[in-house]
């Protein structure tokens, strides 16, 4: 079954570019289109795409205000792939916070475009670790904020889980991880299924916000 996509962009041109690199694959079709966040919530109800890329920035409904809505209304929401213009932008990190499972260019290259829409459609975060350090460090909490510190207390993450997200936040894959951690992937994967569970956390991406948001790493 191909990779089922909605794109959500008030631009006509991006979204007329989006689908003509997506549908020159053979595994990916694009179910639909938008031109505002407005828009989302009865599309993909009616559509059911596996991934939904989002502008953040719309006139009547932000990419941020979207994703919050699809993920608190919608029965198994789809992947979020937030596209953005500019890379050291707010509204990219609120929308990370809202729970977006990655950003994405708008100038990226037509490899990278597809690659990230198979990354989150296999449930993988698209996380570029520099970046999101340089945000939270710019619009995020350095102390960590109340709620996110409590939230991480009652984690009660053992050491090695402490380790992985640390790693995690580094954006290394759980191979990465295995390899630097000296074990086998499977216990990776175990240790991550564990922090997104004590964390509340969706995926990757959301347990990596968290671990700034806490002051569990600094994002300098």
């Amino acid at each position: 079954m191909p990779v089922t996509v909605l794109l959500v962009d008030d631009e006509p041109l991006v979204r007329a570019g989006l689908r003509a690199v997506l549908e020159a694959q053979p595994d990916i079709e694009v179910v639909g289109e938008a031109a505002d966040g407005a828009a989302v919530i009865p599309l993909v109800r009616r559509l059911r795409p596996d991934v939904v890329a989002m502008d953040v920035r719309m006139p009547l409904m932000d990419g941020i205000e979207a994703t919050r809505a699809v993920l608190r209304t919608v029965d198994r929401p789809p992947k979020i792939l937030v596209i953005t213009t500019f890379e050291n932008d707010e509204y990219v990190y609120e929308a990370l916070r809202a729970g977006a499972d990655g950003f994405l260019l708008k100038r990226a290259r037509p490899a990278e475009i597809v690659h990230a829409v198979r990354l989150v459609a296999e449930g993988e975060s698209l996380l570029f670790p520099a970046s999101v350090r340089q945000l939270a460090a710019e619009y995020g909490d350095g102390e960590g904020n109340p709620a996110a510190r409590a939230v991480l207390k009652r984690a009660a993450l053992t050491e090695r889980e402490a380790d992985v997200l640390r790693l995690m936040t580094r954006g290394l894959s759980n191979a990465e991880i295995a390899a630097r951690l000296v074990v086998g992937t499977e216990t990776v994967k175990s240790h991550v299924s564990a922090v997104l569970s004590k964390l509340g956390a969706r995926d990757r991406t959301q347990a990596v916000i968290a671990a700034y948001e806490s002051g569990f790493v600094a994002p300098g």
